[in-house]
């Protein structure tokens, strides 16, 4: 099954495509060029083949080692379509795949989609592990901690959020500045008024602001 795969994929080489794909993102990660629409295509089969395998990790591990970033998208494609299966048994799993070969493109569905899905189901977890990574040095574990509500609307605990926000406001960070802005935006489509009052009422960098006031600014609110 593995190796099957692997070799259609091999079969979709596009070197030009795979240099623009590259640059874009910041010559991070090699690609094989082959484009999203083509790429879901291509791993549907295969994605429904490991969806039906019990001990489905060491697959995900693979397709993370693989040097190409079109894999480490499949093991998320794969991930996202478990994710009503996750459960917290899977967070040192995530939490690896945050900490490896980490930029926006795998972390923030990794952390949007399944860290929000797995605290959600356990909640004990966001205090317990989420707490350690709130606190952690790590980029990534931070800005996961900053989005794992993204997709909670009328679930999403404000005083989590706004308490997480508040902690990591003063980095320079850019990645986490944005995200900052990102949450507060998403979360602006359910409860405008709250999102209004803690950005009126803290000290955020410029970028945060905008990002955060841009949804409410484009409806008028």
């Amino acid at each position: 099954m593995f190796s099957s795969f692997l070799r259609q994929m091999e079969e979709c080489r596009n070197p030009e495509n795979a240099a623009a794909m590259k640059k874009y993102m910041k010559n991070l990660f090699p690609f094989i060029g082959i484009k999203a629409p083509e790429r879901k295509k291509l791993s549907k089969s295969f994605i429904q083949e490991l969806c039906a395998v019990e001990d489905f990790e060491p697959y995900v591990l693979n397709l993370w080692e693989m040097p190409e970033r079109e894999y480490q998208y499949v093991a998320v494609d794969f991930l996202v379509k478990m994710k009503k299966h996750l459960d917290e048994s899977h967070v040192d799993l995530l939490e690896n795949l945050i900490l490896t070969k980490s930029w926006w493109d795998t972390v923030d569905p990794i952390a949007s989609q399944l860290v929000g899905a797995v605290f959600s189901k356990s909640p004990e977890l966001v205090q317990s592990r989420g707490t350690d990574w709130g606190n952690s040095e790590n980029i990534w574990l931070q800005r996961s901690m900053i989005l794992f509500q993204l997709k909670y609307k009328e679930k999403t605990d404000k005083e989590l959020l706004f308490s997480i926000i508040e902690r990591t406001k003063h980095t320079e960070e850019f990645f986490i500045q944005k995200a900052i802005g990102w949450a507060l935006r998403e979360y602006s489509k359910t409860n405008p008024a709250e999102v209004v009052r803690f950005i009126e009422s803290r000290s955020l960098s410029n970028l945060a602001r905008k990002e955060g006031l841009k949804h409410l600014q484009k409806v008028g609110l």
